[in-house]
């Protein structure tokens, strides 16, 4: 009464129909490296070369705070806040290298 139904076979000719259903995944992955991954390896780098480039009196945020570098060390600094007030932090922790003077404008 009921007859069976079979599955009718690819007509793409194989490899080549293979490739083609890839084109759209290798697409999308090199439009996610060129959008995101790139950029964010640029970034890394480019605060990489600030923390390793920074010096005694550098003017700096680090994790929200405003203040100048006093003593620096292989992995810590010594971050001047206010007057006479020095806190250490990870130099990780710096996030901005500031144009010099501007602690003390916001010091005034």
């Amino acid at each position: 009464m009921i007859s069976n139904a079979y599955a009718q076979a690819a007509t793409t000719g194989g490899m080549e129909g293979s490739l083609i259903g890839m084109a759209p995944i290798v697409l999308m992955f090199a439009l996610l490296y060129f959008l995101m991954i790139r950029p964010q390896m640029k970034k890394a780098k480019e605060q990489k070369t600030m923390i390793d480039g920074l010096s005694k009196g550098d003017e700096v945020i680090a994790m929200g705070m405003i203040g100048k570098i006093v003593k620096i060390s292989d992995g810590y600094i010594s971050l001047e806040v206010s007057a006479g007030n020095v806190i250490y932090l990870q130099r990780q922790a710096v996030t901005t290298l500031l144009p010099k003077g501007t602690f003390q404008d916001i010091m005034k």
